[in-house]
């Protein structure tokens, strides 16, 4: 056992003598002072070999008062090696075994070196976790040695430090456990919660037959209804019936397939029978039915023909404000429920929105007045008949606002039918086809009063400016005349009046081309409008792309650009409002336009006013004339184009018009396609033959609708001092 001499005492001498002492004496083995310890553990070779440069022999007499404690040959152990701690300790429990029944002894690595403790030259430090390590189980030699000193037993500090750890390990343990517990319990009672709930819901709804389980499960037929300005209902979905077959689970296909031929008249009873017995699984056979149509099927008694419930879109109005309801159909359907989507008009380009569930079921409010629109539809329907014309189209539009009040196309169609085109008609001579909104015409000498108001608003003339209305008037290779004898020179209003395509041409040369289709284009002639039809927004005006000065002339009196009458009325609204642009709307609670929407002044817009009164006073409209109600207006009869040319036994023939004048309030516009009058003196084919004649009509009933009265020549005169237009010129 190689035993460590206490405090002062030389490690490597096994005398204790002085370190000066030893240092002299040659044959000394090397040291250098270290800090004072006592180390036991059995002797070993490698402590005196060649390795260390020591004898074994040399290493002395040992002290006999220690040899009560060793059990070996102890030798001196010079500090100029290091210790190797586990070594220590695995040669001490060698010998004599744990103490007290403990565990191994392990040196501390964590130990600090005492304060001045010299390193032996030469020699290099090793990694203090290597050299002084300890077992998991063991105690740390520095709290060992601690310990003893104490007098305090190493191993039971150990175990009680063991002790603690375990119950601290054991209480997180039981802790993780208990939220463990708490969250499962949770998770059980919503479960719980969420199941008598919905059996809560179950037992209080009403019960009903299954349903057919389906994909028409996921189908919504959500649609909003819509009303007109004053609530009158013009569409609405309504619950039916569809009508399908499961022939696998038919009992008499042929008697089912005969009787169900009598209730339905369009039904083919052999082909029923085949399709019956084709092996498919699922067959329509309508798509809705009535109630009564429900109940003669249902007598048939075969359980092969089942019911789905479904709505379907209602136009209680029938063919009244067709063209602006346009219809519906159904999209994505099942046998329980069916998606109705917009074919045309309004419900198609306002589908996105009458769908949309967040309105609440709140109805989507027109600007139409039912009363209004079927008094309209009875006038145009009247003249179609008496003038024999192949169609019309009428309009009455809130000339401060844009509100459509009363959209009529002619003829028409009943939406809860709409009709599907079919072999080579013409789509233009197809019901659906709407001609206020979507058909494109020349409008004839109704756009004189553009050029005038251009030569007002540009300061190039005014209403007393005479005009050279001497014809014909040729230009190259064209020759331009008027429809009657004309004066040789006139003033520009008698030019409107009178309603001269020389003089007016005369005119839009001296304002020219460019400044003539800024006007069109900021009256929105050019372009198409705004309003909420689907067939509208394919409805663009057709001009010339080369505006030449043929195209100047032409245009002028009404030829050369096509447009549609609801463009008519919404140019005509600007004309005789103050001078702003309104757009065309068909929603209620439009508001009139600020000054950013200006196109002319109110000064230029007076003074078309006067001419427009004017027209229907003194010149061409004067069958449109209406006592006490101060209409203006203005004729255009413009023939149609045909095989290059036009056809002057075939015309569009349209009135354009306000009242009343002194206070527009709203704009009216009728148009017949291809009119003749019979008259005493002939045939007659102008507007003032045959739309005029129907304005009087349409506003001699819509007046006392809208709450207007016929106003007194005294009231008229009131007006005019109070700045208004003459209404009586």
């Amino acid at each position: 056992m190689t035993r460590f001499p206490e405090d002062g005492a030389n490690p490597g001498d096994p005398g204790g003598r002085d370190p000066d002492a030893l240092a002299a004496d040659p044959a000394a083995p090397a040291f250098l002072p270290g800090p004072p310890c006592l180390v036991e553990r059995p002797a070993s070779a490698r402590d005196f070999g060649p390795a260390r440069g020591l004898d074994p022999a040399a290493a002395g007499p040992v002290d006999e008062d220690l040899r009560h404690e060793i059990h070996g040959p102890l030798a001196p152990v010079p500090l100029a090696a290091p210790l190797d701690a586990p070594e220590v300790a695995a040669e001490y429990a060698a010998s004599h075994g744990p103490a007290d029944g403990g565990a191994p002894i392990a040196h501390d690595p964590d130990a600090p070196r005492a304060t001045g403790a010299a390193v032996p030259f030469g020699h290099v430090e090793e990694d203090e976790d290597a050299v002084h390590g300890h077992g998991p189980e063991g105690a740390r030699l520095a709290d060992l040695i601690a310990a003893r000193e104490s007098g305090i037993d190493p191993n039971e500090a150990a175990a009680r430090k063991r002790a603690d750890s375990r119950r601290k390990a054991e209480a997180d343990a039981r802790g993780r456990s208990r939220w463990r517990l708490k969250l499962l319990s949770f998770a059980f009672i919503l479960a719980y919660a969420s199941v008598a709930g919905r059996m809560g819901l179950i037992a209080a709804s009403e019960p009903e037959e299954p349903r057919f389980a389906g994909a028409s499960d996921t189908v919504s037929a959500m649609r909003a209804e819509i009303t007109d300005r004053n609530g009158e209902l013009l569409a609405v979905n309504l619950p039916v019936w569809s009508l399908f077959a499961h022939p696998q689970e038919m009992v008499d296909p042929d008697n089912a397939a005969e009787k169900l031929a009598t209730v339905f008249p369009d039904l083919d009873a052999d082909e029923l029978k085949a399709r019956f017995k084709d092996g498919r699984r699922f067959l329509w056979i309508k798509k809705s039915i009535t109630p009564a149509e429900r109940v003669r099927v249902h007598d048939i008694g075969d359980p092969g023909l089942q019911f789905g419930r479904r709505e379907m879109r209602v136009y209680p109005g029938g063919r009244l404000a067709a063209h602006v309801l346009g219809g519906a159909s159904f999209g994505r359907e099942g046998v329980n429920a069916a998606e109705i989507v917009g074919v045309g008009g309004i419900e198609a380009k306002l589908d996105a929105e009458l769908r949309d569930p967040a309105r609440a079921g709140a109805p989507l409010r027109l600007s139409l007045d039912l009363r209004v629109q079927r008094a309209m539809a009875d006038v145009l329907r009247e003249g179609m008949e008496r003038y024999t014309a192949k169609g019309a189209a009428g309009v009455l539009m809130d000339a401060r606002t844009g509100e459509v009040l009363s959209l009529v196309s002619l003829p028409d169609f009943d939406p809860n039918e709409r009709p599907i085109p079919f072999g080579d008609v013409k789509a233009a001579d197809f019901p659906t086809f709407n001609r206020a909104a979507q058909g494109l015409y020349e409008l004839g000498s109704t756009f004189k009063i553009f050029t005038a108001a251009l030569m007002v608003e540009e300061g190039l003339a005014n209403a007393d400016t005479m005009v050279d209305t001497k014809g014909p008037m040729h230009w190259r290779r064209f020759k331009i005349s008027d429809s009657h004898a004309m004066p040789a020179r006139m003033t520009m209003r008698d030019v409107i009046v009178e309603s001269s395509n020389v003089g007016t041409a005369r005119l839009a040369l001296m304002a020219g081309g460019v400044r003539q289709k800024d006007l069109l284009g900021r009256l929105g002639l050019l372009e198409p409008l705004p309003v909420e039809l689907s067939e509208a927004g394919r409805a663009a005006p057709l001009y010339p792309s080369n505006w030449s000065e043929i195209s100047v002339i032409t245009i002028s009196y009404g030829h050369g650009l096509s447009a549609s009458p609801l463009h008519l009325a919404s140019a005509y609204a600007t004309m005789v409002n103050g001078g702003l642009r309104v757009a065309p709307t068909l929603l209620a609670g439009a508001q009139p336009p600020g000054e950013e929407a200006r196109v002319i002044s109110e000064e230029t817009s007076l003074a078309m006013r006067d001419m427009l009164r004017g027209v229907v006073t003194d010149g061409t409209g004067r069958n449109a004339d209406v006592p006490g109600y101060y209409l203006g207006g203005k004729t255009g009869t413009a023939e149609k184009a045909s095989g290059g040319g036009y056809a002057a036994n075939r015309v569009v023939a349209t009135f354009a018009g306000a009242f009343p004048m002194h206070d527009p309030r709203y704009v009216i516009i009728v148009t017949y396609d291809e009119a003749v009058a019979q008259t005493k003196w002939g045939p007659r084919r102008p507007a003032g033959w045959t739309a005029a004649p129907s304005v009087k009509e349409a506003i001699t009933r819509i007046a006392p609708i809208l709450g207007m009265r016929p106003m007194l020549e005294a009231e008229a005169e009131a007006e005019q001092a109070g700045g208004g237009l003459i209404a009586s010129r």
